[in-house]
C-alpha cells in the first residue's frame, strides 16, 4: 500500500469513527513507517492514539510503545496519554498492575473521567464486581451525563446480580439522557418484561414501535427492532393471559392495557405479515443467484 493510499484510508476511519483494529493498524503503520506525520497536521496526535489502540488490540506492542512514546513526549500530562498507557499496561503487565497504576493516577487527579472508566472496567475484568459498581455509581453521580456510564451500570445490575429494578433505574436515567434512541427504549422494555413489570414493558414496547414504525404501510410490515418489539407485545400479552396477576402487580404502579386482547391479536398478524416478508425476500434473493 502506497503511502497516498494509507493516508486516504486513515481519513475514511476517522470519518466513520471505526475501531477495525487490523486495517488501522495496517493502513497505520505504512504512515508510521514513512515518517508521513506531519502530512497529518493537527490530526496526527488523534492518529497516534488510534494506532496504539489498534496496536494493543492485534499484539504489536512494540508499534503501541512507539506510538506512546510520541504522545507522551507531545503531552506528557494529558490524560488521554495517560489512559493509553494504562491499556498498554492491561496487555503486558496484567490487569492488577493496571489497577494499581489506574488507582495512583486518581489519587493524583480524581475527577479523570477517562482513567476512572478504565480502572472500572478492570474491576469487572477482574469479577470484582461489587467495588465496580461502587465505583460507577460515583461516577454517574459526578458525570450524570454519561450515558455510555449509565448503560455499563444497567449491564452490570442485569447481568451480574440480576438486580433487574436496579437495572430499569439505571436504563430511565439514559432514557432522560437520550430520548430519541429506540434501542435504549427497547432494552428498557425487555428488562422490565425480565424484572416482570410486564404494564411496563408493553409501554416500552408500543414506544419502540412508535419510533421505528412505518405507520403508512396497511398491513404493517415491520423490521429490524420493531419486529423485535412486536415479538415483545405478544410475549407479555400471552404472559397476562397466563398469569393475570402480573397485570395488577406492576412494581412500578404502570396500570395496565385494556386491549390486551385486540393487540396480541395484531402482534400476530405483523408478525406472521413480516415472516411472510421475510420469506418472500429469500426466496427472491434465491431465484436471482439462480439466473446468475
Amino acid at each position: 500500500m502506497d503511502l497516498t493510499s494509507a493516508l486516504q484510508r486513515l481519513a475514511n476511519y476517522r470519518a466513520r469513527n471505526s475501531r477495525a483494529s487490523r486495517q488501522i493498524f495496517e493502513t497505520g503503520v505504512v504512515v508510521f513507517r514513512n515518517d508521513a506525520l506531519h502530512k497529518l497536521g493537527d490530526d496526527s496526535w488523534e492518529f497516534l492514539e488510534s494506532l496504539a489502540l489498534a496496536a494493543v488490540d492485534v499484539g504489536r506492542i512494540d508499534v503501541a510503545e512507539a506510538c506512546l512514546k510520541h504522545l507522551s513526549t507531545k503531552f506528557p500530562e494529558s490524560p488521554r496519554v495517560q489512559c493509553l498507557e494504562g491499556i498498554l499496561k492491561e496487555a503486558t503487565d496484567g490487569a492488577e498492575t493496571a489497577l494499581s497504576f489506574y488507582q495512583k493516577l486518581l489519587e493524583a487527579e480524581p475527577s479523570n473521567a477517562a482513567v476512572w472508566k478504565r480502572q472500572i472496567s478492570v474491576l469487572r475484568k477482574l469479577s470484582r464486581i461489587e467495588h465496580a459498581v461502587e465505583e460507577l455509581s460515583k461516577f454517574v453521580d459526578t458525570f450524570y451525563t454519561d450515558v455510555e456510564a449509565w448503560l455499563e451500570l444497567a449491564d452490570l445490575y442485569a447481568s451480574h446480580h440480576h438486580r433487574y429494578t436496579l437495572a430499569l433505574q439505571s436504563l430511565s436515567h439514559v432514557l432522560l439522557l437520550a430520548p430519541q434512541n429506540p434501542f435504549y427504549v427497547l432494552q428498557a422494555a425487555e428488562t422490565a418484561y425480565t424484572a416482570e413489570d410486564i404494564p411496563l414493558a408493553i409501554r416500552f414496547f408500543l414506544m419502540t414501535i412508535e419510533m421505528t414504525g412505518n405507520g403508512d404501510e396497511e398491513p404493517p410490515v415491520p423490521t429490524g427492532i420493531t419486529v423485535r418489539a412486536w415479538y415483545g407485545i405478544e410475549l407479555s400479552a400471552a404472559r397476562l393471559e397466563a398469569d393475570p396477576k402480573l397485570a395488577t402487580s406492576s412494581p412500578s404502579e404502570t396500570r395496565p392495557l385494556e386491549y390486551m386482547g385486540q393487540l396480541r391479536q395484531l402482534a400476530q398478524d405483523v408478525l406472521k405479515a413480516a415472516q411472510a416478508d421475510q420469506q418472500g425476500a429469500e426466496s427472491q434473493a434465491s431465484s436471482t443467484w439462480l439466473r446468475r
